[in-house]
């Protein structure tokens, strides 16, 4: 990717301004119970007004049910209202949001309601989605009572700390606490420094809360099992994949030490499981449900046992620094509004990158997909570096794109069991069907769909979506035998957790039970097209009804004789259309799960000026810092997990080192 160019720098820094409070939601496993322990309502919120809004003659107190879409669900709620128009309860009967995230924001949110007696309530970064839905249901439960709504959602509740300035010191700053930044943070406190961590959400895990597994290279359990990587071979193969415009030492640094980080989460009580994945050393992260008190235990026994602290709702808004340029702390702000000083040796950057931020997605790589990380990544943390002198690399822009979606799923799944919403959703992971981009031509050999990072940058190539074209004959074929009548390859090379909740039926031979009416359903819905011809598809679809018939008639022609002379499909994977219609389009979308660098690292995690010279006190672990391992592109299997909590192991050990011996 070429250098950025001052005008560039100028839109990146404006679309971040726009964006500093803009949090989009989290997605992740599903989870029925509320946290184990709600946190409490923020001092802010923590007074009832002493007067009571004026009664509507209409209302009538009671109980009330109501419910509104979250992240990955409804949200059913139960809100019980005293004659003085005052919410008393609110029971959550059922949701399921992701555990730890939108499960601790649907709590939060309740006792701010309660407490403040206020609909104005902050979204809680990072489940913005879960928090929104909560206050709508709530809102719905007013107005079916008659009650004052209006009044409700003015009332405004003053921070109370607000003016108020603390002042904080340790010998290390963590800034974020998703995987890199906990690892960093246990590891320099076991090094013998003072160390706080600050985290802007009520979260400890950040994304490794979504995440399936990570890559430890020739860890101590895939070395047991017989599966060992060359080294050598890996890192020279890696460089040249990456067209040799990586940082060669810190590839190596990776491949060579990420083995020992398994060895070191097993010590501290986080287990990965090792599965051979086809060949690929993966460890599964511990069940989704455990993970964030996992990382809060190796907290606790680490930075906390040793006197420092872990400051969540705590978000970063500058770096301060001395008159050398030395980077000698961080001002944050608290929930509740306090300004904090905290000054430290070392300072760790580990916010979790800008993938949020979709319009600096757009104007540093041009990608237009759907954001699966996490909604509070909006890129602050690299601003605040870049404003402490930090260089912008080379090659900034890069992003993991690693999934594909269909646009259709998420309002099938409340029209239809899981299995069946999913049909479209399956079917954009299979090399038998005909796709094609906006305009209806054909851009790839499908067989791309097979494996994850292939499928999402030839996709997001050709733009924002594309489509993926069934035939009557084809759905017929899937009623009947399953994707064994399409003659499958294989099941969907799906994340496990797209699939987890019928797994029983996800077999090559269930019958697609039902199969016409969902898509029938898709295209109801908006979120795919059908045409009795191609011709009327194409015309339904946006398509340029020319370039797309062209394209179905070669396509078609390749089904007939076996052989694709546009991109050269297998005869195996070319699976006949039929002669006659209805035809329908499936929009898949892809899935960013991650900002790729935006900080230029050494191998001891310093953060690099303009002239390639560490910022002193300056360090970045995490995907901020992993711009040095790929050229503009993600092109890894678990590595993003992998390089976090390697990343933050050896930083945090590099800032401790350097704090204790100033």
């Amino acid at each position: 990717m070429h250098k950025r160019s001052s005008s560039k720098m100028f839109m990146v820094t404006l679309c971040l301004i726009m964006l500093l409070t803009v949090i989009s939601g989290c997605s992740g496993n599903s989870a029925e119970q509320e946290a184990s322990v709600p946190p409490s309502a923020s001092p802010e919120a923590s007074q009832v007004p002493e007067e009571s809004a004026e009664i509507p003659d209409s209302f009538k107190a009671g109980t009330y049910k109501a419910e509104a879409d979250g992240k990955d669900g409804k949200i059913q709620v139960e809100v019980t209202l005293d004659e003085k128009q005052t919410i008393t309860d609110i029971q959550v009967l059922s949701q399921n949001e992701t555990a730890g995230i939108g499960v601790e924001a649907i709590n939060k949110v309740k006792e701010e309601i309660i407490a403040g007696q206020t609909l104005a309530v902050d979204a809680v970064s990072g489940a913005s989605e879960s928090s929104s839905a909560l206050l709508a249901a709530v809102e719905d439960a007013l107005a079916q009572a008659g009650g004052n709504v209006e009044a409700f959602k003015s009332r405004a509740v003053a921070k109370s700390g607000e003016g108020k300035t603390e002042q904080l010191s340790a010998d290390v700053v963590v800034v974020g606490a998703g995987a890199s930044g906990v690892s960093a943070a246990v590891s320099a406190a076991d090094k013998g420094a003072k160390v706080i961590l600050i985290e802007k959400t009520a979260t400890i895990g950040g994304a490794s809360n979504l995440s399936w597994a990570g890559k430890f290279y020739n860890s101590s359990a895939a070395v047991s099992s017989g599966l060992k990587v060359n080294v050598e071979q890996e890192i020279a193969d890696w460089i040249v994949d990456n067209h040799w415009r990586v940082d060669a030492g810190a590839i190596r640094q990776y491949v060579t030490e990420s083995g020992a980080t398994y060895d070191w989460l097993d010590e501290k009580g986080y287990k990965t499981t090792f599965i051979n994945f086809d060949g690929e050393q993966l460890h599964m992260l511990p069940a989704y449900e455990t993970r964030q008190d996992l990382l809060r235990a190796m907290l606790a026994a680490s930075v906390e046992a040793t006197g420092g602290e872990v400051l969540t709702e705590t978000t970063a808004k500058k770096l301060m620094t001395g008159r050398d340029g030395a980077v000698t702390g961080v001002v944050a702000e608290k929930a509740d509004g306090t300004t904090l000083e905290i000054t430290g040796k070392s300072i760790i950057m580990a916010t979790g990158g800008y993938a949020a931020n979709k319009e600096m997605v757009k104007e540093a790589f041009g990608f237009e997909g759907v954001n699966g990380g996490l909604g509070q990544n909006i890129g602050e943390g690299l601003q605040m570096s870049w404003d402490a002198g930090a260089k912008v690399p080379d090659n900034f822009g890069g992003q993991m794109l690693h999934q594909t979606l269909a646009r259709a799923t998420e309002k099938l799944k409340a029209q239809y069991e899981p299995f069946a919403a999913s049909y479209p959703l399956m079917l954009t992971y299979l090399p038998n069907f005909m796709n094609v981009g906006s305009s209806g031509a054909r851009f790839r050999d499908e067989s791309a769909t097979l494996t994850a990072v292939a499928a999402a940058n030839t996709s997001a190539f050709n733009g924002p979506y594309h489509l993926v074209i069934v035939s009557k004959a084809q759905i017929d074929a899937l009623t009947a035998k399953g994707m064994n009548g399409v003659k499958a390859p294989a099941l969907p090379g799906m994340p496990p957790e797209f699939y987890a909740v019928f797994a029983d039926q996800f077999k090559l031979d269930t019958p697609w039970k039902d199969a016409d009416k969902v898509f029938e359903a898709m295209v109801a819905n908006g979120d795919g097209f059908k045409g009795n011809s191609i011709e009327e598809l194409a015309a339904n679809a946006g398509m340029d009804t020319a370039v797309f018939t062209e394209a179905f008639n070669k396509y078609q022609e390749a089904t007939r004789t076996g052989v694709d002379t546009e991109f050269g499909k297998t005869k195996d994977y070319l699976l006949p259309m039929g002669d006659s219609g209805p035809y329908y389009a499936i929009i898949a979308e892809i899935n960013n799960l991650g900002s790729v660098g935006g900080l230029l690292v050494n191998t001891q995690f310093q953060v690099l000026n303009d002239q390639r010279v560490p910022i002193k006190g300056l360090y970045a672990v995490g995907l901020e810092s992993e711009g040095v391992l790929y050229n503009d592109t993600y092109v890894g299997n678990g590595v993003g997990l992998g390089y976090s909590f390697t990343s933050g192991r050896l930083g945090g050990e590099d800032a401790a080192a350097s704090a204790l011996a100033k």
